[in-house]
């Protein structure tokens, strides 16, 4: 009897650790995935570290060297009208656009989850009304939505990456509501209530552990789309402002250097087609990874 218990313990604790492993080589094996992800780590790192191995910081003016070429001076990859080094801006540039990026993801699928969960948990008319929010919201073009509300607010990192978040988590409320429709039958759930768990307890602890695949894969594309919103309205001005760079106003600042100068717009408009792409390739190739359907 020891034995046998014994045994059926070693086996359930591999067990985890064998579909990790499985899901991890087949990432992996998604060679443009692989590619993304270091991509991403490279740009990361170029962003928050890089800023402090140049010699000048993103404010820096060298009156003397103003619209200097990549590659023709001690400035890498040039400089703007004001003789600011543009690798040094690139990069603190990067750093605020993934920063919004990534917080805007935290703040979308936290919310879209809860939205998700419950509306999918209790189904009725308390799910019917909260998916009917979430229709009316996919009603409006998102990039429309967050320019109208971008023009009525105070234009910072905070700000824009909470009207960016609270425009963007439909998506995830979506697949969360579908994933709790289709585990809330699962026999675990019903047992789990039939043993007198809560509510709670039922939503968070059995089955939106069970929901964190689709959950991690909306949200690793959630980063890519925050990162494009947030170039679209620093574009259009909207967004972040000058003196403070990210992608989105550098390419804005750069529209009417485009014949005289045009690396001002090639440099920051590379990074956010890197960054955006990179991310849905990191999409693919977890959503590749965590499809249990793969292990059979």
């Amino acid at each position: 009897m020891t034995d046998f218990t014994s045994s059926t313990q070693v086996a359930g604790s591999t067990e985890p650790t064998l579909g990790k492993n499985r899901a991890r080589d087949r990432f992996m094996r998604h060679r443009l995935a692989v590619l993304g992800a270091g991509m991403i780590i490279a740009l990361v790192l170029l962003s928050f570290a890089g800023p402090y191995l140049l010699p000048f910081n993103d404010l820096y003016i060298d009156i003397r060297n103003r619209f200097a070429p990549p590659f023709a001076s001690i400035h890498i990859l040039g400089t703007d009208p004001l003789g600011r080094d543009h690798l040094a801006r690139l990069m603190t540039a990067g750093r605020i656009s993934m920063s919004i990026g990534f917080s805007a993801m935290l703040i979308a699928t936290c919310v879209g989850t809860t939205i998700g969960a419950v509306a999918g948990y209790y189904g009725g008319y308390l799910g019917a009304a909260l998916m009917r929010l979430v229709d009316a919201m996919l009603c409006f073009p998102s990039i429309f939505l967050l320019l109208a509300i971008a023009a009525f607010i105070n234009p910072g990192v905070a700000s824009i990456t909470l009207i960016i978040a609270l425009t963007s988590w439909m998506e995830v409320a979506r697949v969360v509501e579908g994933q709790m429709k289709s585990l809330r039958e699962r026999d675990f759930a019903v047992a789990a209530e039939l043993m007198g768990g809560s509510d709670r307890y039922i939503i968070f602890r059995e089955l939106l552990p069970n929901a964190v695949g689709p959950i991690v894969v909306a949200a690793t594309l959630n980063v890519a789309n925050a990162i494009l919103a947030e170039s679209y309205i620093s574009f259009l001005g909207y967004g972040i402002q000058p003196p403070t760079p990210s992608w989105g106003n550098m390419l804005n600042n750069a529209q009417q250097y485009l014949s005289s100068a045009p690396w001002l717009a090639i440099f920051p408009g590379v990074a956010i087609t890197l960054a955006v792409t990179s991310f849905n390739f990191i999409g693919d190739g977890l959503r590749d990874a965590l499809d249990p359907r793969l292990d059979h």
